[in-house]
């Protein structure tokens, strides 16, 4: 898996009751801008969960269909569902090759899934993947602390922050919320 990424901008944030995720809505191909408004956040699960990705999007739609089946095996455990995706990704000889990240959320849970293993929960209810999102989590971060700004605003200032900086970030921005 490639430590750069060079395909968008996911941001989760968990604030007073209120799960948020979203994206922006720039697909490239190489370094042409091929679509704007492209959605990168769906709800699963009947709407009791979503998920945010960033990579390949033939990749990524690979593993929303990989993840909704295993919510649908485990009874809609995210927790469950989230691990067994990331077993199967890391030693499945096709799947290893998928090129995205994964960030989901239910009523409780917050999750990054990643090809390599990983199962990560964010000690602070915010979590970023993507070219852009080292600049959103550190919106996100400093909107939660100096602002009353809620989950889904924060999600998105964020995210027109980091649209404002990485090139491969723009202000097309899709946003799922969830009561939690």
């Amino acid at each position: 898996m490639k430590n750069e990424w060079h395909h968008t901008t996911v941001l989760a944030v968990r604030k007073d009751g209120v799960v948020a995720i979203g994206s922006d809505g720039q697909v490239t191909l190489g370094t042409t801008v091929v679509k704007h408004g492209a959605a990168k956040v769906r709800r699963l699960a009947g709407g009791k969960v979503l998920a945010g990705f960033a990579g390949s999007v033939a990749d990524a739609l690979a593993l929303f269909t990989r993840f909704e089946a295993k919510l649908e095996e485990y009874g809609h455990n995210l927790e469950r569902a989230a691990v067994e995706l990331a077993r199967d990704w890391r030693t499945d000889k096709a799947l290893r090759h998928l090129e995205a990240l994964l960030i989901t959320a239910d009523h409780r849970t917050t999750l990054l899934v990643s090809g390599t293993g990983e199962v990560l929960s964010p000690d602070d209810d915010v979590v970023a993947v993507g070219s852009g999102g080292s600049y959103a989590l550190a919106a996100a971060r400093a909107l939660l602390k100096h602002t009353e700004l809620g989950a889904v605003e924060v999600v998105n200032e964020g995210l027109v922050i980091a649209a404002g900086i990485d090139i491969y970030t723009n202000d097309h921005i899709t946003i799922e919320e969830l009561e939690t």
